[in-house]
C-alpha cells in the first residue's frame, strides 16, 4: 500500500508554458472582440439609437453601421416602421387565420360606466408605430406601460360621455375617432414619440349579469322600429298616391275650366265676326244663315216632301208607307 501523502507538491513540476502563443491568443481575443464590439447591423425597418457613455450620440440609419468599441457606445434598435398594436379586454393567444384568443377575463380594463349610468364592456385594439426613437427611449419611462394607461384613460372619458346605446351601436365609430384623436394629442404632450394610426372598438356589450334585460330592451326597440317602418310604408303607399290623384283632378279641372272658356271666346267671335257682316248687308245675310241651316237640318231628315205651299188635295198621293222618297 502507497504510504505517500497524496498532497505532497515536493515532486511538482511546473509545465512548459509558451508565453508568445499565450500572448498571441490573447490579443487574437482581443482583436475579435473589437471587431464585433465595432460594427453593428440596422434592420431595414429599425433605426438605431447611440449612446456614448449613457449620452445620446446620433442616430444610425438601416444597414451596417460603425461604434466605439469595448463598451464604450452602445446601440439601442428601435422599430420605427412596423405597426405594433395593444389589446384592451382580451387577448390574442394564438394569431393567424384563425386567431384563437385567450378565455381570461379582463374586466378590469373593459369594464366601463356610460354617460347615463350604464355598464358596457368595451373591447380595443389601438394600433401605433414609433415615430420619434429619442423621445420613446429617454423622455419617459416605461413607454408602452405610459401608452396603456394612457389608452384606458382616454377610452372611459370619452365613453362616459355617450349614452350605452351610442357606445352599443351607431356612435362606435364617433367613439373610436375621438379616443384616436384625443391618444394623438396626450401623445405629443407627454413626448412618447408615438404615433397612432387607427384605434378599432373590437367588441362591445353589456355585462354578462345584465345581458337578458338589455336583449329584451333591444328586442322591443327593434319591434317598436319595425311597426314604425310599417307605418311608413304604408303612408307612403297611400299618400302619394291620394295625392297625385288630387293633382290629376285638379289639372282636369283646369284643362276643362281653359277648354270651356276658349270655346266660349271661340264662339263669341264667332257670333260677333257674323253680326257684324249681318249688320253690311242684313238680308243677304238672313239668306245665307237660312241656307246653310236648312242644310245641315235637310242632311239628317230621312224622307223629304217640298209641295207649292198653295197645292191643296195631295197628301193621298204621298205614299207614306212605302218608305219611298220625294
Amino acid at each position: 500500500m502507497d504510504e505517500r501523502d497524496p498532497f505532497d507538491f515536493k515532486d511538482f513540476k511546473m509545465p512548459n508554458i509558451n508565453i508568445k502563443a499565450v500572448a498571441g491568443a490573447v490579443i487574437a481575443l482581443l482583436l475579435v472582440w473589437l471587431a464585433y464590439s465595432s460594427w453593428f447591423t440596422i434592420e431595414p425597418e429599425e433605426v438605431g439609437v447611440v449612446l456614448r457613455f449613457g449620452k445620446y450620440t446620433r442616430t444610425a440609419n438601416p444597414g451596417l453601421n460603425f461604434k466605439l468599441p469595448f463598451g464604450i457606445e452602445n446601440v439601442y434598435k428601435v422599430p420605427v416602421e412596423r405597426q405594433q398594436k395593444l389589446e384592451f379586454g382580451f387577448r390574442t393567444s394564438t394569431p393567424g387565420v384563425r386567431t384563437q384568443y385567450s378565455t381570461t377575463k379582463y374586466q378590469e380594463e373593459s369594464l366601463m360606466l356610460t354617460g347615463d349610468l350604464n355598464a358596457a364592456e368595451v373591447e380595443w385594439i389601438v394600433q401605433y408605430r414609433i415615430d420619434d426613437p429619442y423621445k420613446y427611449l429617454f423622455r419617459v419611462i416605461n413607454p408602452k406601460q405610459t401608452f396603456r394607461d394612457i389608452n384606458e384613460a382616454v377610452m372611459r372619458a370619452v365613453v362616459g360621455d355617450r349614452t350605452v346605446d351610442e357606445v352599443l351601436t351607431v356612435g362606435r365609430q364617433e367613439v373610436a375617432s375621438t379616443v384616436a384623436v384625443k391618444l394623438q394629442e396626450l401623445c405629443d404632450q407627454y413626448e412618447l414619440g408615438i404615433k397612432v394610426d387607427q384605434v378599432v372598438l373590437q367588441d362591445v356589450n353589456p355585462p354578462e349579469p345584465v345581458k337578458p334585460a338589455f336583449n329584451e330592451v333591444n328586442e322591443a326597440q327593434q319591434e317598436r322600429e319595425k311597426l314604425i317602418n310599417q307605418a311608413k310604408s304604408e303612408y307612403n303607399k297611400v299618400i302619394p298616391k291620394a295625392r297625385g290623384e288630387a293633382e290629376r283632378t285638379i289639372e282636369e279641372a283646369r284643362g276643362y275650366a281653359l277648354e270651356r272658356i276658349n270655346n266660349a271666346r271661340g264662339e263669341a267671335a264667332k257670333f260677333n265676326s257674323i253680326f257684324r257682316e249681318y249688320m253690311k248687308a242684313r238680308e243677304v245675310t238672313t239668306q245665307r244663315i237660312y241656307l246653310e241651316t236648312m242644310n245641315k237640318v235637310m242632311q239628317q231628315v230621312g224622307r223629304k216632301l217640298i209641295t207649292d205651299e198653295e197645292a191643296t188635295g195631295i197628301l193621298p198621293l204621298f205614299q207614306l208607307d212605302s218608305g219611298g222618297k220625294k
